[in-house]
């Protein structure tokens, strides 16, 4: 019979065998995982790397995907060929003490200059033998040579197919039969603040670089006045972006692209964290325009339009009863335009095309611009205080030169209202009312009627017009195409008139 002492002491032994056999595995697994059986060749061999799949694998590297997109961004170098006068001498004496006709450098000669460029590019497409290459227009738009160097090292000389500097994208073309990786293209539109983002690109020169930060925001767009590209909205990043960046690739998690990296704010032009590219989206369509045309393609509503800014125009908005709603009004229209043709007006404030709410003049005419041609959109407009809808058949936007010489508007001039500012300044009689003609359209036909800025329009076709709304409920409104308009100038009462 087996004692208590003997079976305590049999139990405790187990229990210690137990616990080290347990602790082994414990250790052992994980160091098994470490170090694998180095006497399978196959298990000695590192695991690929892919692009992370996981919050874990995202907080060790962003190796697999930089693998992944430094194969498909480029660095473009390029040569601008330019024309300088250097100044001309016709004597020793002239070159020390100067000579008057030659101050500005009349009479030297003309002489190139070749000016080097560098930027990024992002291989967007390849067919055949051809490989397309997009880029910013202010990398490539004005180059008269183009070399492209890939990751690999190899290089090819290059040549523009098309550009575009309301986008500031260019595409440019090399051809080899050789393989040739191709970016994939995300969707910029499903960008969300705070999404982590890698840019690449070659800044300074140093080629395949990359950062990483995160959106800061989204579908910020450039101070008036900038020389900045208006065109399009930009992603707001603090990935680090520097000269050499410009038109390399903004990418998701996914390696895809979702950005063209365009310009950076700064005061000292280095990075500070505040970088923007043009989302991938805005771009898609310019890609397909320049292989098949070398040009993006825009519609064209036709008219001049502005925001209802209540310091421009005092009491607009309560003329109009537009309230606090935001859109973009149109001050005057291109007679047989697409607007005309469907009958659209001036006074028209629009707030909506295809149930897509309108922020201001400047998102208008994007929204326009990235329309079809051929293609019937809804527009939702106030009119005469009260909301319509109008359906206008967009038609091709002409080259913008054609487009400034077209004067043929209705009716050709800006009006704001008659402030006591205004009344002051321009020295009013008591009992003069209407509306100040603020500019007037240069070669219209209200210019060669003989408007002029300052006129105060009292009455057309005999209906007052004693605020903005009053104008052009008048202008709209009233019976015929003759419009007679009885002008208040300097003290004296005159008339003149419009044909529409």
């Amino acid at each position: 019979m087996v004692n208590k002492k003997t079976v305590f002491s049999i139990s405790i032994i187990f229990l210690v065998f137990l616990s080290l056999i347990t602790g082994f595995y414990l250790f052992a697994a994980p160091m098994a995982e470490k170090l694998p059986d180095t006497g399978d060749p196959a298990a000695s061999e590192a695991p690929v790397k892919t692009v992370p799949q996981s919050k874990e694998e995202i907080y060790y590297s962003f190796s697999g995907v930089a693998k992944k997109v430094l194969p498909v961004v480029v660095e473009i170098n390029t040569v601008e060929v330019v024309q300088q006068t250097a100044p001309g001498f016709s004597s020793p004496f002239d070159f020390f003490f100067g000579n008057p006709r030659n101050n500005n450098g009349e009479g030297g000669e003309k002489r190139e200059y070749k000016r080097p460029g560098l930027g990024s590019g992002v291989i967007v497409k390849k067919e055949g033998n051809n490989v397309f290459v997009l880029t910013n227009n202010h990398v490539a738009g004005d180059a008269d040579e183009i070399k492209v160097k890939l990751n690999d090292g190899r290089e090819y000389d290059a040549k523009r197919i098309g550009n575009d500097p309301r986008t500031d994208l260019a595409l440019i073309k090399f051809e080899t039969k050789e393989d040739i990786p191709v970016a994939k293209l995300g969707y910029s539109d499903q960008l969300e603040v705070g999404d982590i983002v890698l840019a690449v690109g070659n800044p300074f020169g140093f080629e395949s670089t990359v950062t990483m930060g995160i959106v800061s925001a989204l579908g910020r767009e450039t101070m008036s006045g900038s020389n900045i590209s208006g065109f399009t909205d930009y992603i707001q990043t603090d990935a680090s972006i520097n000269p050499g960046n410009s038109g390399g690739a903004l990418v998701n998690l996914k390696g895809e692209i979702v950005g063209i990296n365009t310009w950076i704010a700064s005061q000292s032009g280095g990075s500070v964290g505040v970088g923007f590219a043009i989302p991938i989206n805005n771009a898609k369509k310019a890609i397909e325009d320049f292989i098949s045309t070398g040009k993006v393609v825009y519609g064209w509503r036709g008219v001049s339009i502005g925001d209802a800014d209540e310091k421009m125009y005092p009491g607009i908005r309560k003329s109009l009863l537009l309230g606090d709603k935001q859109g973009a009004f149109i001050h005057n229209v291109f007679k047989d335009s697409p607007a005309d043709k469907s009958g659209l007006m001036p006074g028209d404030f629009i707030t909506s095309v295809d149930n897509k709410k309108i922020t201001d003049s400047t998102h208008l005419t994007k929204i326009v611009g990235k329309l079809p041609p051929g293609k019937t959109s809804r527009f939702t407009l106030i009119r005469n205080k009260k909301e319509i809808t109008v359906n206008v058949k967009i038609e091709k936007r002409a080259e913008e030169t054609e487009i400034q010489k077209n004067r043929d508007l209705w009716p050709g001039i800006i009006v704001t209202t008659l402030t006591d500012d205004i009344r002051k300044e321009l020295d009013l009689k008591k009992g003069v009312n209407g509306v100040v003609v603020a500019s007037v359209v240069n070669d219209s036909s209200a210019a060669v009627a003989g408007f002029k800025p300052g006129d105060i329009i009292e009455e057309i076709n005999d209906m007052k017009t004693e605020s903005i709304g009053d104008f052009y409920n008048a202008l709209n409104n009233s019976r015929g195409m003759k419009k007679i308009f009885q002008i208040s100038r300097q003290g004296s009462s005159i008339m003149l008139g419009l044909v529409k």
